[in-house]
């Protein structure tokens, strides 16, 4: 391994949460970078060392990576030493994972290959993507050989590392997280942490691809069963008109207990999607995990219908929805339960509404053609005879209960209630 020469250009393929920070602090490292994104946007934006996503400290970072002309975006596919594949994994109907993005995207790298290259899925996939991607690029070229039929001779290396990095943190999680590297063989995955350890600060752990896929999914399976744990309970309190969040407080006192906060849903581009990708792997077996999606898949209905009865005692009921994001503090809305709550709630006309999301400049479209308005939120509190907080932002926490005595509050995330 030892012999294997350096990296002097790495693609990076998909600019978006995942694929613009990496190619960025990749490029810190003085290696040159080409990221590649169907999006002329994107490119135009990171070409002029601006950024199209908000994560804190990754314009600077872009900005100098373009500055000092070790990063540069294309839409086109161009000869490197190493290809990082970042773009979205979302499923299909009925739960089955899309995997048309990945594959477009390495069909477009086979073209530049060359012998000797590495090639890395970081997209969150199903077990067996990463043989299925060796298996597309020999389609495309049948002049160079690949391990998942020549194993360690093959002309071309290729492995699965997920990333595994919170939004709000990516830039410091990219370099201080444990990374799993998965090799369809021993020498792909030895390859592949020769890559990584250009800039991981932490512990490489070497393994196969298909245990490496399943790796991701299980630590997102074991969040969103946990969640579940806590979204079902808040049911059930509701129901036996107990307060989840002083129930919680209580029962966390036991040594070996930690129950997470309730929420009104899940969302995220992980834990709201990954655990479909074991369902649909082993339907049979993945019993407990489903029936966790369903609970938590099912929060945001809870939600509504509570609103619907408060709402039905007021003449003119005006709504505040506090939050789209899927979690505190950032402008990301990717499978958000708080968009499709308030989705609801604006097609059902269950009242006049107000949409509080400081971090975003407009509305995404699935609330503007229903003519949804982004509001601040002092207007929206003043305006609002009922408040429904849906994401926990830190401008919406230091407001404080005694001004909202008129209000009817439902608190999906327990802002005040964990004061």
């Amino acid at each position: 391994m030892h012999n294997e020469p350096g990296f002097a250009t790495v693609s990076v393929f998909g600019l978006g949460y995942i694929g613009l920070p990496t190619a960025a602090v990749i490029a810190s490292r003085g290696v040159n970078v080409i990221g590649v994104d169907v999006s002329e946007h994107a490119v135009n934006t990171i070409n002029q060392g601006k950024v199209h996503i908000v994560e804190p400290d990754l314009d600077m970072l872009v900005q100098s990576a373009v500055t000092t002309g070790k990063l540069r975006a294309t839409t086109q596919a161009e000869p490197a030493d190493a290809f990082i594949i970042a773009v979205p994994t979302p499923f299909k109907d009925g739960h089955q994972p899309d995997l048309s993005y990945i594959e477009a995207a390495v069909k477009q790298l086979a073209t530049v290959l060359q012998k000797g290259n590495l090639v890395i899925l970081e997209s969150t996939s199903p077990v067996g993507a990463t043989e299925k991607i060796s298996r597309w690029m020999s389609e495309v070229r049948e002049d160079l050989s690949f391990p998942h039929k020549d194993g360690e001779n093959a002309d071309i290396r290729i492995a699965h590392c997920p990333e595994r990095v919170l939004p709000g943190y990516i830039i410091q999680e990219l370099v201080a997280n444990d990374r799993v590297i998965g090799g369809i063989t021993p020498k792909c995955a030895a390859r592949a942490e020769q890559l990584y350890r250009l800039f991981v600060k932490a512990d490489c752990l070497i393994t196969d691809a298909r245990t490496a896929e399943m790796a991701k999914l299980t630590e997102n399976s074991f969040r969103d069963v946990n969640i579940a744990f806590a979204n079902e309970l808040s049911m059930i309190c509701d129901r036996l008109n107990i307060n989840v969040w002083e129930l919680i407080k209580l029962a966390n006192r036991h040594p070996r207990v930690n129950i997470l906060n309730p929420g009104a849903g899940v969302g995220g581009h992980c834990i709201a999607v990954d655990p479909w990708f074991i369902v649909d792997s082993a339907p049979e077996q993945a019993r407990l995990i489903r029936t966790a999606r369903e609970v938590n898949d099912s929060k945001p209905e809870f939600v509504v219908n509570k609103l619907r009865k408060v709402a039905a005692e007021f003449k003119h009921p005006k709504i505040a929805c506090l939050g789209l994001a899927f979690k505190a503090d950032i402008d990301d809305l990717r499978e958000s339960p708080a968009v499709g709550i308030t989705q609801r709630i604006i097609e059902q006309q269950i009242g006049e509404v107000w949409v509080v999301e400081p971090h975003i400049q407009q509305l995404p479209d699935c609330l503007n053609q229903h003519g949804a308005r982004l509001a601040n939120l002092i207007d929206s509190l003043e305006a609002a005879n009922i408040i429904v907080t849906l994401t926990d932002h830190s401008l919406f926490k230091r407001v404080k209960l005694a001004t909202l005595n008129e209000k009817v509050i439902i608190d999906a995330r327990g802002i005040w209630e964990k004061e």
